[in-house]
């Protein structure tokens, strides 16, 4: 079992897609700030530095990291600097936090290849993976314990479009 992280805007709508994908575990949490064990509210209201962040569990043998790359790409407005859709600010912004030099080589590549297509900078940091505070409980699995408010999230957050 191999794990990555990636920041793309609100974790609760990242879970899902990743979870339909291949991926055996989605969590909820925080990275890329100084305070240790971050609260949400605190993220959210900007005070950290930290992203909203999902850390994915796969197996390397069934979904390559490549490949996860691609959905966090897919799923996402990679132009978008100021946040995701509705969300805004740092805690919305995009990341992919790598554990290796061949994961920064690989995210650095795709991200090269899509700003080639669309002949625009994308908003898109790669950093070296520092550490991942978990998400409190409510925010796990948040499309599974609230179907009607998830689906609203992605109506209204203009992702459902994406």
């Amino acid at each position: 079992m191999a794990s990555a992280y990636f920041a793309g805007g609100c974790f609760w709508c990242m879970t899902p897609v990743f979870i339909d994908s291949g991926a055996l575990r989605v969590e909820c949490g925080y990275s890329g700030g100084s305070e240790a064990a971050p609260s949400y509210h605190d993220v959210k209201s900007q005070m950290t530095g930290h992203r909203e962040t999902v850390r994915i569990e796969y197996d390397p043998e069934k979904l390559s990291f490549d490949r996860l790359v691609d959905i966090f790409l897919e799923n996402v407005d990679p132009f978008d600097g100021e946040g995701q859709f509705i969300d805004r600010g740092r805690s919305y912004t995009l990341a992919v936090y790598y554990l290796t030099e061949e994961e920064k080589k690989t995210a650095t590549v795709k991200i090269a290849e899509l700003e080639e297509r669309a002949g625009r900078k994308a908003c898109i940091s790669v950093e070296p993976f520092r550490s991942f505070f978990s998400a409190e409980e409510e925010h796990q699995d948040y499309y599974l314990k609230n179907p009607e408010a998830f689906e609203r999230e992605l109506k209204e957050s203009g992702r459902k479009r994406r």
